[in-house]
């Protein structure tokens, strides 16, 4: 269970990122409402997966979570640069994140 928990707060740490860009993009009010909410969630669920998780692990697997998606996201909505070098290192993370999860 704590693994999903850990899911659901990579999920909301992307979401709050996404709402950075909004801020970023003259959407401030509704950019700062859905970061700190998707924040504070996102925060929340690190908490409660870090009961059952070593620190190192939940933290590692959370902010590599946040930075994939957040990277697939502006790749995706805002045009950001796909270039192979990039990629490359972003399935460095996935391989990163897998790796915590199978050394548990």
């Amino acid at each position: 269970m704590a693994w999903l928990w850990l899911m659901v707060a990579g999920a909301c740490e992307i979401v709050g990122v996404v709402g950075f860009a909004r801020m970023s993009h003259g959407r401030r009010v509704s950019g700062g409402l859905i970061a700190g909410v998707a924040f504070s969630c996102g925060l929340a669920c690190l908490h409660i997966a870090m009961n059952d998780l070593p620190m190192a692990v939940a933290y590692g697997v959370f902010t590599g979570l946040g930075a994939l998606g957040s990277t697939l996201i502006g790749i995706v909505f805002w045009g950001e640069s796909a270039r192979p070098a990039r990629l490359a290192w972003v399935a460095g993370l996935v391989v990163a994140v897998i790796g915590l999860k199978l050394s548990m």
